[in-house]
């Protein structure tokens, strides 16, 4: 008579015991081995098949880097302190052009984002300077095994590939960027608090006169009864905070660049106040620069930290 097959797993005996068949199947899931490393089951032929000739599903976090690929900048972007705004004279035509100046404060690379590990590749910037004891012991750790001084702003700056993962530690100045490119400034507004509808939405106001009683720049009604549902729809323009969220300038020129004293200046206005951290990076929307060998190689990089026992 044939044995008892068990009802359980509690009831197997040791695994080196067990032929391969029998023992459970362990799938590896995550970034780094796509959705599932376990082999496929077999399905219908109606559901897409390798071996029936259909195209594979443009679905996935593979699909969908791919589909970025040329829209994620080459090289990474910096950090800068908005300075204020002055103006640059043509001393030949006369013209005026507004700008304004950016100021690199250290800045350098903290660490990488990588696809293997993170699902996409990104390099980390930080750049100002804080005293440690102002520092979580988390982030100063982080920091020490980069083996930089701790950053008070940190950003990270999508990349293409690994190609612009530049090294742990290097230093970006203003000969990172090139004069006459464009890039795409980002930054945070200014706040302007609570605002009414007239200021935050540029609403004309309620007419001046004809039994008008101190409604001038009152919203008014703020939707129907019975015809829109006797409700106040979603998205409706209404009083409220103003300002204070991130902006993006897109395809601003640089005008000028000091390497000495660390200075950016771009055509015209960007967003946010005097004293702000903006984001610059390579313009989406415009040819990548082509950056000659000598700024890549010329940036210093600090070695890291070793550790002492």
């Amino acid at each position: 008579m044939a044995p008892k097959l068990p009802t359980s797993w509690a009831q197997l005996p040791p695994k080196f015991l067990l032929p391969d068949a029998l023992l459970p199947l362990i799938a590896k899931r995550g970034v780094k081995y796509g959705w599932s490393t376990a082999p496929p089951r077999n399905k219908h032929a109606r559901f897409n098949q390798p071996t029936q000739g259909i195209p594979k599903p443009t679905t996935g976090p593979a699909a969908a880097l791919a589909r970025k690929a040329f829209t994620l900048p080459l090289r990474t972007g910096a950090l800068a302190v908005k300075k204020g705004m002055t103006a640059i004279y043509d001393p030949e035509s006369g013209k005026r052009t507004a700008c304004t100046v950016l100021q690199f404060d250290r800045v350098q690379v903290v660490a990488h984002k990588t696809r293997a590990q993170h699902g996409y590749f990104a390099v980390q910037v930080g750049s100002g300077w804080k005293h440690e004891s102002n520092v979580t012991r988390p982030l100063l750790g982080h920091f020490a095994q980069a083996g930089v001084s701790p950053k008070r702003f940190m950003a990270e700056f999508r990349v293409k590939d690994e190609n612009g993962l530049i090294p742990v530690g290097q230093i970006l100045g203003p000969e990172w960027f090139i004069e006459g490119q464009f890039v795409d400034a980002r930054a945070d507004s200014r706040g302007m608090g609570w605002a009414g509808g007239m200021k935050k939405w540029g609403w004309s106001g309620q007419p001046a006169s004809h039994g008008n009683s101190k409604t001038h720049r009152a919203m008014g009604s703020s939707g129907a009864s019975q015809g829109s549902g006797s409700r106040v729809h979603p998205g409706k323009k209404m009083p409220g905070r103003m300002g204070g969220h991130q902006v993006t300038t897109q395809n601003v020129k640089v005008l000028k660049i000091d390497a000495e004293k660390g200075l950016v200046v771009l055509n015209g206005c960007i967003p946010g106040p005097d004293g702000c951290t903006v984001k610059i990076q390579d313009a989406l929307k415009k040819p990548w620069p082509k950056v000659p060998e000598a700024v890549l190689s010329g940036s210093q990089v600090i070695e890291p930290l070793k550790a002492t026992a």
